[in-house]
């Protein structure tokens, strides 16, 4: 039941957001569009911006699974494209109010998530130390996250596959090139 009611609020907190900017929704909106007392939301959730989250993890983190291999990452990309387009305006909402942190973080962790996971398997039989796997993830991270900013702050014009083609001629080897360069046991 209690997961039930939290899908509730979501759709109730979507549906708000395809009418006003997400700064005029109050708890107040939430619970009524939603058909339940204000304490009920509380019982869930702390604020608002706790249900945002909950949104993006529940939802989007979900579509990615365990697409983080050499071979799928491109699907796990294309996967959060697609929800974000589907969500479009939640999405947009999100990124243009003062929670757009929390569509940012979201986007971060999955990325980090989906680019380690790819470094740990082209690091199989490498002397890679765990920190140089890192910082490789981290960068990736950042530019994976900002073609996505882009692209929303751009409209979501460009078709996900296309994006997703492009990124992954433009990565292609470099991150087993960036591995070999880290490597402990090869280097002078």
């Amino acid at each position: 039941m209690s997961q039930t009611t939290k899908r509730a609020l979501a759709q109730s907190l979507k549906h708000l957001m395809e009418q006003k900017p997400l700064e005029k929704i109050t708890v107040v909106d939430i619970s009524e569009d939603c058909g339940v007392n204000r304490q009920t939301f509380y019982y869930h959730f702390q604020d608002i911006y706790d249900l945002i989250e909950w949104i993006y993890i529940n939802e989007a983190e979900k579509r990615l699974g365990e697409k983080t291999t050499y071979d799928t990452w491109q699907d796990g990309f294309l996967q959060i494209l697609s929800y974000i387009l589907n969500n479009r305006t939640f999405v947009k909402n999100t990124y243009h109010s003062v929670s757009r942190e929390y569509l940012e973080h979201f986007l971060f962790r999955q990325m980090y998530r989906l680019l380690l996971g790819v470094i740990e398997e082209k690091a199989e039989g490498m002397a890679v130390r765990d920190t140089d796997k890192q910082f490789i993830a981290n960068f990736y991270k950042y530019a994976f996250v900002g073609l996505i900013c882009e692209w929303i702050e751009d409209g979501m014009k460009e078709n996900p596959q296309a994006m997703t083609d492009r990124l992954s001629l433009l990565v292609h080897g470099t991150i087993t090139g960036a591995l070999e360069r880290f490597r402990t046991d090869k280097r002078h």
